[in-house]
């Protein structure tokens, strides 16, 4: 596409006077013929050099994969090909689904040399998109006019959950430093049941001591022991109606996904098997427990692109297929979102009996704004109504965790920000004190 420059339509212009005089004085006609002809035999030259004219080159580079409602780094590395140094105007086309800045960007190539510019993108739905080709303007020769091309660079892109607070947490972890995410864990020495090594005595529990090694070395030692790897993590995750509820514009599914990722590396750094069971009015997808990262990367592929339905989950039959398929003691996590008594006691019955031999949490994402409203100033009739409407669903969650409780199931319930910090800490307590 060609679009005349502010010069081209100067120059353009300075034919009227020459027509005048060509007019007047009739040996200048032929030069102004001449002159338009010329302008106009330039923009064809230029429009048919332009169609195959390769002038610069575009790559896109970003992660394998996108984080949604997270800002995400996309690299462009931009070639001039040219022995010219150049100004260039390009524009990327990203989905629709993604909000963007800097997104068109003005640079100066320097000849034959690449230039790597970047933009963020923030993904707000789960999913697999294209990124379209790259759209790039430059100034023709004598800068008649300006060229525009698609330079085709369409490559797709799957967005999964939050995987950058992944990376936050392994670099925390390396640190020793999780407490910045909200996750304190124990400093206690020697829980679990595998042996590791003998230490020294230091005002531990005195029924730690091995009087024997004791005896051999003259002091009292204690024995060791590591946490237990190799046990069972099963996520089960309710995309029916009850996790079409938003906070802050954001569904509760996703904040629970971003929840379940970081649960399954932890689970992963611990050596345990990780399984995940998909649900809503039937079962939509199973994976079978196992180890490893490959494992991680099989069930994110089964759940980056689900998204809640308005219909009924059917808890009974969904954790009745988890049963027959599921006979190892396990850690159950049931995200869902029971905001009364009458909802949790559907979902403690279905869970009575894996109770006797699982450990089952049931997490579920609260709004900070109901909390706002529970305790807001009232200065109308409508304020009045919103805080005892606030006021009476908090008491409904809280029946609903009491109910919860009363039938042996344990229950997370945390705001957005606060629930993978809650959920990893849950995790870890539970390993620590060697509940499974």
């Amino acid at each position: 596409m060609l679009i005349p420059s502010p010069r081209f339509w100067f120059l353009l212009a300075l034919s009227i006077p020459l027509a005048l005089v060509g007019a007047i004085i009739p040996r200048f006609e032929l030069v102004s013929i001449a002159y338009t002809l010329f302008l106009c035999i330039a923009m064809y030259v230029t429009f048919r050099l332009a169609k195959n004219w390769e002038v610069v080159r575009v790559k896109r580079w970003h992660d394998p994969v996108l984080s949604v409602n997270t800002s995400n780094r996309i690299r462009l590395v931009i070639e001039n090909l040219t022995m010219n140094s150049m100004t260039l105007w390009f524009r990327d086309e990203v989905p629709d689904v993604m909000e963007t800045t800097d997104q068109q960007q003005r640079l100066d190539l320097e000849p034959g040399r690449m230039h790597m510019v970047s933009y963020h993108v923030t993904p707000r739905t789960r999913g697999e998109y294209q990124f379209d080709g790259t759209y790039v303007r430059f100034l023709a020769p004598f800068g008649l006019c300006t060229i525009q091309k698609k330079l085709e660079n369409s490559a797709p892109v799957r967005v999964y959950p939050n995987v950058q607070a992944v990376r936050e947490f392994d670099l925390l972890d390396q640190k020793g430093s999780m407490k910045h995410m909200g996750i304190r864990r124990s400093r206690a020495k020697g829980i679990g049941t595998e042996f590791e090594s003998l230490r020294d005595y230091h005002e531990d529990d005195f029924r730690k001591i091995d009087w024997k090694a004791s005896a051999r070395r003259g002091k009292l030692v204690v024995k060791n022991y590591e946490q237990e790897s190799n046990q069972t993590v099963m996520v089960c995750v309710d995309v029916g109606r009850q996790m079409l509820s938003e906070v802050d514009g954001v569904r509760k599914l996703d904040y629970c996904l971003d929840a379940c990722l970081m649960l399954l590396h932890a689970a992963n750094r611990a050596g345990d098997q990780m399984g995940m069971l998909l649900f809503n009015d039937v079962v939509q997808r199973y994976v079978v427990p196992k180890k490893g990262k490959h494992q991680i990367a099989m069930i994110m592929d089964s759940l980056y692109d689900v998204s809640a339905e308005p219909v009924q989950s059917d808890y009974i039959g969904a954790l009745s297929y988890l049963a027959k398929r599921n006979k190892r003691r396990s850690l159950i996590i049931l995200f869902t979102d029971a905001e009364n008594y009458d909802q949790a006691n559907e979902i403690a019955q279905a869970l009575e009996p894996l109770r006797r031999r699982h450990l089952i949490f049931v997490v579920r994402v609260s709004d900070p704004h109901i909390k706002e409203l529970a305790v807001a100033k009232v200065g109308s009739d409508q304020q009045l109504y919103d805080r005892a409407a606030a006021t009476w669903y908090k008491v409904d969650r809280r029946r609903a965790e009491m109910r919860l409780f009363t039938k042996g199931v344990e229950s997370i319930d945390a705001e957005p920000q606060d629930l993978s910090a809650a959920l990893v800490g849950a995790y870890l307590r539970v390993k620590e004190r060697n509940l499974l």
